[in-house]
């Protein structure tokens, strides 16, 4: 049972430490917030708006909360939108050559962050990983 003679007890085994919370995955919450709608967490379709603070989402759902904030549980956190006038509406690029879904194999890497939109100036995919501009 240790501790006879033969053994040497390490400073981890006897100390007890806290244990670090679990890390969120980044680049997948970043997939997320780009390819969900704020309010709703439904998928994003277009028309699609944006707030002062960057957020994206469907107008739909901006629309029903704006109509009926009671609905929505999380309203205390979207205060800052009071009118149609603190959204803006995006005019988003398709991606020109939709990648379509094919069956993985044991050595091939595929890509799991396939974007809907592209930045229509420069071709980067609205995917998490660049940082896009509105013009207000």
């Amino acid at each position: 049972m240790g501790c006879d003679g033969g053994t040497i007890p390490k400073r981890d085994e006897l100390v007890r430490t806290k244990k670090k919370p679990e890390q969120k995955d980044k680049t997948s919450e970043l997939a997320f917030k780009w390819k969900h709608c704020a309010i709703s967490q439904e998928t994003l379709t277009k028309p699609i708006v944006a707030c002062e603070l960057g957020r994206l989402y469907k107008k739909e759902s901006v629309l029903e909360f704006l109509l009926d904030r009671s609905k929505f549980d999380i309203a205390s956190q979207f205060d800052h939108l009071r009118g149609l006038k603190d959204i803006k509406e995006l005019h988003l690029t398709d991606v020109p050559e939709k990648r379509g879904h094919h069956v993985e194999k044991g050595d091939m890497r595929s890509d799991s962050i396939i974007a809907d939109f592209i930045c229509p100036v420069v071709g980067l995919e609205m995917s998490g990983k660049h940082r896009f501009v509105l013009d207000w």
